[in-house]
């Protein structure tokens, strides 16, 4: 009776740390019916933003503080019935060590207007969605993959890798990046007016476009006119590569 008693205090224990453990890491978590063509902007200043496409109706958006001073962060909800809107404040003259990482669940089939998905310090990645997607970094990578739509994707201090299924509309593109490489995939049957340059690295590219290095000093360019033309496509580095390949989807 005894040894039944200490096992059912010690399993409570356990369950309520569990419990405590998981309303810790959940900071933030809520669900919105927005319907398509609504706004997503998620903004972040240092931690990691991730959306990723699923099978199901509702936008999920959780957020998950982490470091010393996570108290002192309040995250913001600023939605609307058409738009969902997430940010972060952290307090005046505040030296805090402290991030948050956000994971956005979005139905994948459902097409959105992502026009704010960024991270002053951390990660941004958008896999497997629909729509018009416009994502920044400043310190870190920026990551776009098996997307159908439109995609701008630009990094200050990060690579830039980019993978586009299905392009719709006429909207230029643009990908850049000041301190890392540039890879961007592409379906084959790409219409645009190709810009592409490198300060200090290499141009690849597996459409029909004129490579050329510079004759005097560093870097390289390519310009080209895949189709008719209907967009125009940026592509550049000051210090990194950029390489212009076919999807994989295909």
């Amino acid at each position: 009776m005894i040894k039944t008693l200490i096992r059912f205090v010690a399993l409570s224990a356990f369950l309520s740390l569990i419990m405590i453990t998981t309303a810790a890491a959940q900071d933030f978590k809520k669900s919105y019916n927005l319907g398509a063509g609504g706004q997503i902007r998620v903004s972040n200043i240092s931690g990691n933003v991730s959306v990723k496409g699923y099978n199901g109706s509702e936008v999920i958006v959780t957020g998950i503080k982490k470091g010393r001073d996570q108290d002192k962060l309040e995250i913001e909800d600023e939605s609307t019935g058409n738009s969902v809107e997430i940010g972060v404040q952290y307090p005046k003259n505040c030296n805090c060590e402290a991030s948050v990482n956000f994971e956005v669940q979005v139905p994948r089939s459902v097409r959105f207007e992502y026009d704010r998905i960024s991270s002053v310090s951390g990660n941004v990645d958008l896999f497997d969605v629909t729509g018009k997607v416009e994502a920044s970094s400043v310190s870190g990578n920026v990551r776009v993959k098996g997307v159908s739509g439109h995609v701008s994707a630009t990094s200050v201090s990060g690579n830039v890798d980019v993978e586009v299924n299905q392009l719709d509309g006429s909207d230029d593109l643009e990908f850049s990046s000041v301190s890392g490489n540039v890879n961007v995939r592409m379906p084959s049957n790409l219409d645009a007016n190709v810009d592409m340059s490198s300060f200090s690295g290499d141009i690849t590219s597996d459409f029909p476009v004129e490579i050329k290095k510079k004759r005097y000093g560093p870097g390289s360019a390519a310009h080209g006119r895949l189709g008719s033309g209907t967009r125009q496509l940026s592509m550049k580095s000051v210090s990194g590569n950029v390489n212009l390949l076919y999807s994989r989807a295909q």
